[in-house]
């Protein structure tokens, strides 16, 4: 079959944009960071940072996520910004490819529509394991349908981006672990929509990642030991709801716990109480409040069992709706200005100059866009179910839909309940269901386009 004139234009043309697109779209992914002249920070970057040079375990600080970003010092941390925007474009363009959807200006009106709108490029900006929360849902699924459509080396590489990320953070790890159950449960009444060979190594990466976490533990530790803090930070949520107050307020006249003399002047929030200037300090935080914390934690379960429902349900609520972009990153952050000044002092200057440093980052203007986009994102997943439900449809795009939708879900569950609502927690994952829905949309709009010759190949 010749090729005409017109064709081969247009395949140099085809060519040439995604070339183009090849360099800008991962620039364009940490333009954040470009703009700011340094990658973000965020509260909880010094205490990842430290874990190589202080050599101890510290509540809700990953290890192997600490060794990652140490591993990108001497490059001023611009490596971990490269492997967070590849490993973002990597995984949106396998998604469409898999799925059938790959086309390349899909691909880069996808990309463009989601830097433009959601917090996917602050998030792969910012020196915190919150871009992989989202991103091992996308892998995850990837792993369990397209076990079929992909090579092995991408199998590999899934699995190994999957694991690495569950060791990144707990609750990073607990919603692909909720997604496994979830995916083993449904299958019998799905079938060969969910593979066995795909939920199998799906959920050796969960085992994977807490392997991947124990032994970074001990390497700089010198302890066999999961990360400790899951009492601090549920307390926190407990105090926040009262209940940590209605708890010693019944006991502390029969009972001596550290905290009685200021059961009176708990602070408002758990942030207050867990990293400001609270009596959580003068009783010697973790080391001297845990066991405490742990017993409350646990007995108030089982006084108040119906209040916990109530304020857990909230909390869950809360949680879904707080989406914005930005938390933690707008406040003075001392303890991370200080871990890099104490031990990466090459890292002051270039930090210091950029605008974060220098109260230039407002959000303000951002979310005007970010949040509504976000909420609607949800809403149109429902409706996809929705619809697909009342089609008796159940193609690869509505069981993504289903994941994202349970993945959302177990997240403001985890998060909400144990941490207590924040925006950090939900902007980190509802830019997935955005991408979703655009998929859907394109799809929609687009039904009789082919897609790449390459990605038909494959």
């Amino acid at each position: 079959m010749s090729i005409t004139t017109d064709q081969l234009r247009a395949r140099a043309a085809g060519t040439f944009w995604l070339r183009l697109a090849a360099v800008a779209l991962p620039l364009l992914m940490i333009a954040p960071a470009f703009w700011n002249g340094y990658p973000l920070l965020q509260w909880d970057t010094g205490g990842y940072l430290a874990r190589w040079y202080e050599g101890y375990l510290v509540p809700s600080r990953s290890t192997v996520f600490g060794l990652y970003l140490h591993y990108g010092e001497n490059f001023g941390f611009w490596i971990n910004l490269a492997v967070q925007s590849l490993a973002t474009l990597w995984l949106l363009q396998l998604t469409l490819r898999v799925l059938g959807l790959m086309q390349t200006f899909r691909f880069v009106a996808i990309s463009l529509l989601l830097i433009l709108s959601t917090a996917l490029p602050w998030l792969a900006s910012m020196l915190l394991t919150d871009i992989f929360a989202g991103l091992s849902i996308l892998s995850l699924f990837l792993l369990i349908v397209g076990a079929g459509r992909i090579s092995v080396l991408e199998k590999v590489s899934l699995f190994a981006f999957t694991a690495f990320a569950a060791a990144t953070h707990s609750a990073t790890l607990g919603v692909p672990l909720g997604l496994c159950v979830a995916g083993w449960t449904m299958r019998p009444l799905i079938g060969r929509r969910l593979p066995i060979a795909g939920l199998a190594q799906a959920s050796l990466t969960i085992v994977a990642g807490g392997l991947m976490l124990i032994s970074a533990n001990h390497a700089l530790s010198g302890k066999w030991a999961w990360t400790p803090g899951g009492y601090g930070v549920a307390f926190g949520r407990m105090m926040q709801d009262g209940i940590v107050a209605r708890f010693l307020n019944d006991r502390c006249s029969h009972e001596n716990f550290k905290l009685c003399p200021y059961r009176n002047e708990l602070p408002p929030t758990a942030d207050d109480f867990l990293w400001g200037n609270s009596m959580f300090n003068k009783l010697g935080r973790f080391d001297g409040l845990n066991d405490e914390m742990g017993f409350i934690v646990v007995h108030s379960l089982a006084d108040y069992p119906v209040l916990q429902v109530e304020t857990a349900l909230r909390a869950m609520g809360q949680q879904l709706l707080h989406v914005a972009t930005g938390e933690g990153t707008t406040v003075w952050i001392p303890h991370t200005y200080g871990i890099i000044e104490h031990y990466i002092p090459s890292q002051v200057a270039p930090m210091r100059a950029a605008r974060q440093q220098h109260w230039e980052l407002d959000f303000s203007t951002i979310n005007w866009l970010h949040v509504p986009v976000a909420l609607i994102s949800m809403l149109a997943l429902l409706g996809l179910l929705a619809h697909a439900l009342a089609k008796r449809r159940l193609d690869d795009l509505t069981l993504l839909a289903a994941t994202v939708t349970l993945a959302l879900l177990g997240n403001a569950f985890i998060c909400g309940i144990i941490s207590g609502p924040h925006d950090r927690y939900g902007a980190r994952m509802v830019w997935v269901a955005t991408f979703v829905v655009l998929m859907a949309l394109f799809r929609s709009f687009g039904d009789n386009e082919p897609a790449d010759e390459a990605s038909a190949a494959a």
